[in-house]
């Protein structure tokens, strides 16, 4: 691994797009108390993006991290989004702004983001890797990098393509890790294969791998250790060639507990990878919608479908058969917004959703079980 990575060589870093929200509004204290917390534990990696939570997680990166710590106690990623340029010479720009955003001069890392079939191209018909290169060059980013939502085919292309880049952001826990889908294990697999550093993104997969099915959470119970988290983010922090697991906490319980799992990581054992094998078979069997709630498919949906909540309500239903997944469904998660079976087909979701799921589909056997 590059000399220049060594500063981050503890592995476990602070994904900044389910931060604790208080009426719309990032809830500072709270996020003031989990900043400590962390950078007192000795970690120091941050990752926002200009999209995350409407903008507000470049804000708070700034208010409870930049204005409170020097700067060279810190590293922040940050992501240049395809909703924010159309063309070359807007790239500058949004990145300028993503800078006085966050209140920095320089960003230790800058990612092509959501790197994939869908977009790969705008961004090499605006020259977004070769502009990157020159802010580089100028000492406004120390490293490029890409994140990454495809097959490890696609992902081995763009390597190949573009050998400059120095660190890729992959999915991965152990759920995905054979997935056919996702492919982590063979994305794992490219970036070793190109000797890329590779940083983690939804390791406990949106929360799913915290709130398990009864039979699988009973497993875990059953090592005597740390929750079920601990071992989602210790499986990643496990796999080779991984230098950075984030996490996406909503609270300083969250954060506490993520922590003890990191400060002092030790690998998983066989005993443990034995019981997250038998956690993998329970979820296989569950035939659950995979979606990992990053809430990319609702900013631009007509009729304001919380699709993700959705989404966990049809798993919550077919994990416990109880009707407290109803009551969701039907007081909380469509007050205010459209119902499953509101979905107009306009597919914009399908764009933005990094999983590649058939949303529509999906949306369609909600409002079945639901609406009848």
């Amino acid at each position: 691994m590059e000399q220049s990575f060594v500063k981050d060589s503890k592995k476990f870093g602070f994904g900044c797009m389910r931060l604790p929200m208080q009426g719309g509004n990032i809830d500072f204290e709270e996020c003031n108390r989990m900043v400590d917390a962390f950078m007192e534990a000795g970690f120091t990696y941050f990752d926002t993006a200009k999209g995350y939570l409407g903008g507000l997680s470049e804000v708070a990166v700034r208010e409870c991290v930049v204005k409170r710590y020097p700067r060279e106690s810190f590293t922040i990623t940050d992501k240049l989004t395809m909703n924010f340029f159309n063309e070359e010479s807007d790239i500058r720009k949004v990145f300028e702004e993503q800078l006085e955003t966050c209140g920095v001069t320089y960003f230790d890392y800058y990612l092509m983001h959501a790197q994939g079939k869908v977009n790969y191209e705008k961004y090499k018909k605006c020259r977004a890797y070769e502009v990157a290169q020159e802010l580089k060059a100028e000492g406004k980013i120390r490293h490029v990098g890409l994140s990454f939502h495809d097959n490890a085919e696609y992902l081995d292309m763009i390597l190949t393509e573009h050998p400059e880049v120095e660190l890729v952001q992959i999915q991965l826990n152990y759920v995905d890790y054979d997935d056919p889908g996702v492919q982590s294990r063979k994305c794992l697999e490219v970036c070793e294969k190109h000797n890329k550093p590779v940083v983690v993104m939804e390791p406990v997969k949106g929360g799913s791998l915290v709130n398990l099915p009864p039979d699988a959470d009973k497993i875990l119970k059953g090592l005597n250790g740390g929750s079920n988290a601990s071992y989602a983010i210790r499986f990643a922090a496990s796999c080779k060639q991984v230098f950075m697991v984030l996490s996406g906490m909503s609270s300083l319980e969250q954060m506490k507990d993520n922590l003890g799992a990191m400060k002092d990581f030790q690998p998983l054992n066989a005993a443990e990878y034995d019981a997250i094998e038998k956690v993998c078979e329970i979820f296989k069997a569950q035939n659950l919608i995979p979606c990992t709630a990053c809430r990319y498919c609702t900013d631009g949906c007509p009729k304001k479908i919380l699709i993700p909540d959705l989404f966990a309500d049809m798993n919550a239903k077919k994990q416990y058969h109880d009707w407290n997944s109803d009551y969701y469904y039907n007081q909380v998660h469509t007050q205010g917004h459209g119902k499953a079976s509101d979905c107009i087909r306009c597919g914009k979701c399908e764009k933005a959703c990094p999983q590649h799921l058939e949303i529509r589909t999906l949306l369609g056997q909600v409002a079945e079980v639901f609406e009848k």
